[in-house]
């Protein structure tokens, strides 16, 4: 493979690890415990950022940006959803997409560094990564929510990435997630590729409406695709 691409980030949950609903039950928790109701749909529309502006945001939607007593209710329902979910990940098997691991052999063997990025904070990201049965995969950075000063829909974790594994250029960098703020990540930092993937939170008639290079079932396409667009790679 031409190296256009030096470097591939991927998101964790949804993407690279299988969805099992523990994400939005943990919010639902939470949330619940402070006396809280959202929809599926509110929930949904915040997946993919940091969990704790995410949380933020949803409060601040509830009781406005200036209730005085907003960031007190936020770190209580982030303490909650961050206890809840570690829970749920020691209760239920975390698993790799099927085909996720084959397509980072394939990358790596193509000569391209992979990172992963993740809102969840560095606690629970090195929890579920020590889980992992990696096989011979080898990731050459972790970003998580807290390492950065803002989570998606800005570019921080990517730029973090980047600078992690020394690639210089946006264009030579190929994101891949299952959510809207995924995307808009890429975006706005200018990726030569941002590929959404409908493994995880969001549909793909909900990835069609922010700007993408293209959209797969899953992260397993991506060795076929780029094979596909020489162009592109």
């Amino acid at each position: 493979m031409a190296n256009r691409i030096k470097l591939a980030i991927f998101d964790i949950y949804g993407t690279t690890l299988e969805d099992a609903g523990q994400v939005p039950a943990a919010f639902r928790t939470a949330l619940q415990a402070g006396g809280l109701e959202y929809s599926s749909e509110q929930l949904s529309a915040v997946r993919g950022a940091s969990k704790r502006e995410a949380i933020a945001k949803l409060l601040e939607n509830r009781f406005g940006p200036t209730d005085p007593d907003i960031a007190a209710r936020t770190e209580a329902v982030y303490g909650a959803f961050r206890k809840e979910l570690l829970e749920l990940f020691q209760k239920k098997p975390i698993a790799f997409i099927p085909g996720a691991v084959k397509t980072f052999q394939w990358l790596r063997q193509n000569g391209v560094a992979l990172a992963l990025n993740t809102g969840f904070d560095r606690v629970i990201a090195e929890t579920i990564v020590d889980r992992l049965p990696w096989r011979g995969c080898f990731v050459d950075a972790v970003v998580c929510g807290d390492d950065v000063h803002k989570g998606r829909p800005a570019p921080d974790m990517i730029f973090n990435a980047m600078q992690r594994t020394g690639v210089g250029e946006a264009a030579r960098v190929m994101t891949i997630g299952d959510t809207t703020k995924d995307l808009e990540a890429g975006n706005n930092a200018g990726v030569g590729i941002n590929i959404g993937v409908l493994s995880g939170a969001h549909e793909r008639e909900r990835l069609q409406k922010v700007a993408h290079t293209q959209i797969l079932a899953s992260v397993a396409d991506v060795p076929a695709w780029l094979e596909a667009h020489p162009d592109k790679r």
